[in-house]
């Protein structure tokens, strides 16, 4: 509190009050000047021109604002749309056409027009104040530097009506000169340590602003997310594929491959030998229904790791069941659902439980863990928890960090807890449909 009029915090923020006002009083002559000018002028063939030269202004205005709020306030505000991206040609009418018709470019004008009234009246408060405050602070430094001079408090008097001029025909306890600048002085002192947090509380204002009016628009923020939930989405699909091609060349195909050879050696010992020993031959048709055996379970492995089967028939509760009873570590499963999820989410939470289930497993050391899914409102949320080590993070490369980018991709989230010796929490959310 006694600090704060002195941090860097404070300081960015009187210097962003400070300098906001001339650049509104010159943003704002600009914008009503080139709106005014060009409405008035579109009757003749110069209206559209000066709108687009305001408008390209404005955008420029709002670069060098956006800089100045990352400067001083530390908000960071993305880059909108650029006109380029509404270009169908590069001439200057169509330049001046894309200009026109961005909805961007009329909220950086709105911007313009706006942060004048805003920084007389914010900036008026916030360095009045602050001057003020110092003034009052450092009243006995100019009296004693000049006495008399520059300051002229007659003395004050404490009576019924509270601190009040001395007049000789009231009554009241006169309070001395000295005495009076001293408590001018501690009012300033208390305004000085007030005035950041009015300040702050005034740029917030200012961030408003600049995040609502120069920043992208939510639709294409929300594009911007789609085509990266896309590349995420399109990078896992081709993962699968590489993963599901490698399964079968390493296992099926190679176990096929075995059975193709013992079944020809026990061809050629049925054809060459007149009189194959049956045992002989049993032993390689044994072989052979081993490895029958082997590429059927393996098939249904990589079966089950596609979409199994017992999800599509019974739902998340029998298939996250049998999941975990093949876990390496006790798992108590509990889902209340009224009804099913959609086919797209619920093998998105089978597999994100999967992946989870695995890493108690292979990682946490956990003598047991448990499974919960239930639905809140349009959410399905799946949290599974066990009392291993702890520790995990969610770090670049990692196999946690993998899991949330999916999720994320389906306007799903992970949220991790889980302090160093446990116990470890891991909640996914996703979207009912």
């Amino acid at each position: 509190m006694l600090r704060a009029p002195l941090t860097r915090q404070s300081m960015c923020e009187l210097a962003y009050v400070v300098t906001g006002l001339p650049l509104a009083a010159v943003a704002f002559c600009y914008a009503f000047g080139a709106l005014m000018f060009g409405t008035a002028l579109l009757i003749t063939s110069l209206g559209l021109p000066i709108l687009a030269a305001g408008l390209a202004g404005c955008r420029g205005l709002g670069h060098l604002e956006r800089g100045r709020a990352r400067v001083l306030l530390g908000l960071r505000v993305g880059e909108p749309e650029p006109v380029r991206t509404q270009r169908r040609s590069d001439s200057l009418m169509s330049w001046m056409g894309a200009l026109l018709r961005s909805g961007v470019s009329w909220r950086h004008l709105l911007y313009a027009l706006l942060l004048l009234p805003w920084a007389v009246f914010g900036g008026g408060i916030g360095v009045a104040t602050w001057c003020a405050g110092w003034l009052m602070f450092t009243l006995p430094v100019w009296e004693w530097i000049s006495p008399g001079e520059y300051v002229h408090l007659p003395p004050l008097q404490a009576g019924s009506d509270g601190l009040t001029s001395v007049s000789a025909s009231q009554d009241g306890v006169v309070l001395e000169p000295g005495f009076t600048l001293t408590l001018v002085s501690a009012l300033g002192l208390v305004i000085i340590l007030l005035t950041p947090w009015l300040i702050r509380g005034l740029v917030q204002v200012d961030k408003l602003l600049v995040s609502g009016l120069l920043g992208p628009s939510r639709l294409a923020v929300r594009v911007s997310q789609l085509e990266t939930d896309r590349g995420v989405v399109v990078d896992t699909a081709a993962a699968d594929l590489r993963r599901i091609e490698r399964n079968l060349h390493d296992g099926a195909q190679a176990r096929l491959v075995s059975l193709a050879m013992e079944l020809g050696l026990a061809k050629e010992k049925l054809l060459d030998d007149p009189e194959p020993d049956p045992q002989a031959v049993a032993a390689v048709i044994d072989g052979a229904h081993g490895e029958v055996k082997l590429v059927l379970q393996e098939l249904r492995d990589l079966a089950r790791g596609i979409h199994p089967a017992i999800l599509t028939d019974r739902g998340l509760g029998p298939a996250l069941s049998a999941l975990a009873a093949r876990c390496t570590v006790p798992v108590s499963v509990t889902v209340e659902l009224g009804q099913r999820p959609v086919a797209a989410i619920e093998g998105i939470a089978y597999f994100t439980a999967s992946e989870l289930l695995q890493n108690i497993s292979k990682h946490s050391g956990a003598r047991r863990g448990s499974v919960e899914i239930w639905r809140s409102e349009q959410r399905l949320l799946i949290q599974v928890t066990d009392d291993g080590k702890g520790g995990a993070r969610v770090e670049d490369g990692s196999g946690l960090a993998g899991l949330a980018d999916r999720l994320q991709a389906v306007d799903g989230l992970l949220a991790l807890r889980s302090p160093v010796g446990g116990p470890t929490t891991v909640t996914a959310e996703l979207p009912w449909r």
